[in-house]
């Protein structure tokens, strides 16, 4: 005789059960197609190989990127001994008040075959507009960080990094 599973009880067959159907359906969607599931804001255009004025486009348009040298600290190498992990920190100048804050950030190298890095989104509550990765580069390029406030403003900053051992592929 089987009994049947109460909220107090759960049997590890009923568990197993439940497990696999979770799991079929993570399984599911990338084998629907790929009009099954729609692309998250513009990233669903990103090609296998981008220039750096495509993503920009991509990315923000035409709004215009004003230039944020005074607002935004780039902090990373001037030379990067091995192009597969080159520390980045980004800081902007923001009160990060519910009114003006920085709404995201985004870290793009011009000479990658993907530009954009990373995208960083924020709110007023963090207080501080800093965020840090490490960047994989496959070559000497200058990388940008480019900040869009909340009031959709676009502040950039570049600097040239020089790599001596290359990080994709080289």
């Amino acid at each position: 005789m089987e009994r049947t599973p109460s909220a107090s009880h759960i049997t590890r067959r009923t568990l197993l059960r439940a497990l696999a159907v979770v799991g079929l359906a993570g399984v599911s969607g990338p084998l629907l197609g790929p009009d099954a599931v729609p692309a998250q804001g513009n990233l669903g255009a990103l090609q296998p190989e981008e220039k750096v004025e495509a993503t920009m486009k991509r990315l923000f348009g035409s709004r215009p990127l004003k230039d944020g040298s005074s607002a935004i600290k780039l902090d990373m190498p001037l030379i990067a001994e091995n192009g597969a992990v080159v520390p980045v920190t980004v800081e902007v100048q923001s009160p990060m008040t519910p009114a003006d804050y920085v709404k995201h950030i985004y870290i793009i190298s011009d000479k990658n075959r993907r530009p954009m890095n990373a995208k960083f989104t924020l709110t007023a509550a963090m207080g501080t507009a800093l965020v840090g990765a490490n960047l994989r580069l496959g070559e000497t390029t200058d990388v940008r960080a480019v900040a869009e406030l909340s009031d959709g403003t676009l502040l950039m900053a570049k600097r040239e990094v020089k790599v001596t051992v290359g990080g994709c592929g080289g």
